[in-house]
């Protein structure tokens, strides 16, 4: 719209520059008209057509603003219309909307009620079948745990009643075993039978590791000395003869006993008695094997006291009375397992030290070898070339010697006779 009326106003400006022209054509062309005058006309003109224009403008705004206005009320029923219109669609959309929703919502409840009913059928119907099943597996079950109930009974009675015979048949053992220990303990009861079992188990142990010639049974250690111990390992000793280690067995199998009971019986008064007595047993036992047994250099300086039985020994050993009778009397205390460990010891001592002096005596064997070998390497020289000669020999007799003979026979005539008939040489081949 503005470039309009500017062309407008343009095509104005230039028609009334041109009615001014036309109006003064004299004074344009009359020189002599003063500048001022002529300025001032100008002006005037000037001043008329910017009236005018304005005029013009005013006018033409008014035409715009109400050429506006009518655009303006135009559009506004237009709008008016359209959104009456549009507000009427979406209604009816909205009311199209609710009624699809409402079918639909309806449709669903419809549809949810019979997938409902028909889920309460199926269920009914399952549950119905699932307490057939039960009461059917209830039945067999019952049945099978009733008969399997009898079969277990029976097979446990009968298990009991085996038992209950192998009792019967153990307590008889019982008693009898029960007479033998009773035996047993007025065998143990006497001091001499006592020591007699651990002379024999140490004896055993002995004879198992060790060979005849390494120890001595029943001998005097001390020269001139009564006292006889029940067994001494023999060591290496110097020209005057071997060493011995004295091993004497004690059992107080009284004191022992009693201890054992104070413990059973939680008795910590009479387990302090009882132990202090057989610390006393034992260390009377071990003065006893020192001054008996043991004097260096006939013997060694340290002897051994084997006990026979290894609850006895571990007793002895957690009392501490090891180190005790080591510094006292320099015995050494041995249950079975340690005097067998300590026997292996010494035997491996033993064939160290045999090896030891055999090594010299294989050392001048090998050495007298070693000569011999020499010389036996010279004869068998000897013997070679010997047979070298012989066998060069054997070949000129065979060769030369033979070679003029079979010459010498080629010129003889073979008669007709059998050879075997002049040389008189019987026939070897079997009839």
């Amino acid at each position: 719209m503005e470039p309009i009326i500017i062309a407008l106003l343009i095509v104005l400006i230039i028609s009334q520059l041109a009615q001014w022209a036309l109006r003064r054509p004299s004074k344009l062309g009359d020189l002599s008209v003063p500048f001022n005058e002529l300025k001032k006309d100008i002006r005037e003109d000037t001043n008329q057509m910017v009236s005018t224009f304005a005029n013009v403008l005013t006018q033409n705004q008014d035409r715009s603003t109400a050429v506006l206005n009518q655009r303006l009320v135009e559009l506004t029923t237009l709008l008016k219309g359209n959104q009456d219109q549009l507000q009427s669609v979406v209604a009816q959309s909205l009311n199209q909307v609710q009624a699809i929703l409402s079918n639909q919502t309806l449709q669903n409840e419809q549809k949810l009620n019979a997938i409902r009913e028909t889920i309460e059928k199926r269920l009914t119907s399952l549950q119905e079948d699932n307490s057939k099943k039960l009461d059917e597996m209830r039945a067999t079950v019952d049945e099978k745990l009733q008969k399997t109930l009898e079969d277990r009974i029976s097979q446990s009675f009968k298990q009991v009643s085996e038992q209950l015979e192998a009792v019967y048949k153990g307590l008889g053992e019982m008693k009898n075993i029960g007479l033998e220990v009773g035996d047993l303990k007025k065998v143990l009861s006497n001091v001499k039978t006592k020591g007699i079992l651990g002379e024999i188990q140490l004896g055993a142990i002995l004879e198992q590791i060790l060979s005849p010639e390494q120890y001595d049974i029943d001998i005097a250690t001390i020269p001139g000395s009564s006292a006889r111990v029940e067994f001494a390992v023999k060591l290496p000793g110097d020209d005057k003869g071997p060493i011995y280690l004295p091993i004497d067995s004690k059992f107080p199998t009284e004191d022992y006993n009693r201890l054992l009971d104070a413990y059973e019986l939680g008795d910590k008064d009479g387990v302090d008695a009882a132990a202090k007595v057989l610390d006393n047993t034992i260390k009377g036992f071990a003065k006893s094997i020192h001054d008996k047994y043991i004097q260096a250099p006939h013997t060694t300086d340290f002897g051994i006291l084997f006990l026979p039985v290894e609850g006895l020994y571990a007793e002895v050993v957690r009392r501490g009375l090891v180190e005790t009778l080591q510094r006292l009397y320099k015995i050494n205390i041995a249950g079975p397992t340690t005097m067998a460990a300590l026997l292996n010891s010494l035997q491996m001592g033993f064939k160290t030290l045999a090896i030891q002096k055999r090594s010299g005596e294989v050392w001048n064997i090998l050495s007298a070898v070693k000569v011999e070998f020499e010389s036996f390497g010279d004869i068998l020289q000897n013997a070679q070339d010997k047979l070298n000669k012989t066998s060069e020999d054997l070949d000129k007799l065979i060769g030369v010697r033979t070679r003029k003979i079979q010459s010498k026979l080629k010129e003889v005539s073979i008669l007709d006779l059998g050879t075997k008939d002049v040389l008189d040489i019987e026939d070897n081949k079997e009839d």
